[in-house]
């Protein structure tokens, strides 16, 4: 059970690297990462399709992972995104709660998280 919790983490973690720095690969790149972290398909799949070796497949891939986390090192955004999701979560929570007991001290931590966002920004 824990090694594919640790394989959707990756992939999702993949996928957020991917979505927000992905059309910085070139062309190429994009393509043959897609069908492995998006489509799924094998080292082996791709390397028939696309006419290239399984190990120039694997090294293209590594190359991609690596580029993609050297721009969230560098840029944060996903980062960023995380926390100010999480935040917004938090006010969703928040409200919610006032709603049922009407407390104005939520509302000022509202305000606090929201200021917080903005902050990020």
């Amino acid at each position: 059970m824990i090694p594919k919790v640790i394989e959707m983490n990756e992939l999702l973690e993949q996928s957020l690297l991917y979505d927000f720095y992905g059309e910085l690969l070139t062309k190429h790149q994009k393509e043959i990462y897609e069908q492995f972290v998006m489509e799924d398909l094998s080292l082996g799949e791709i390397a028939a399709e696309k006419g290239i070796s399984r190990q120039g497949v694997h090294d293209l891939i590594k190359r991609c992972v690596k580029t993609l986390e050297g721009y969230e090192e560098k840029l944060h955004l996903v980062k960023k995104f995380l926390s100010i999701k999480e935040k917004v979560h938090r006010i969703d929570s928040l409200l919610e709660e006032y709603r049922s007991q009407k407390d104005e001290v939520l509302l000022v931590q509202i305000e606090e998280i929201s200021a917080e966002i903005i902050e990020e920004l």
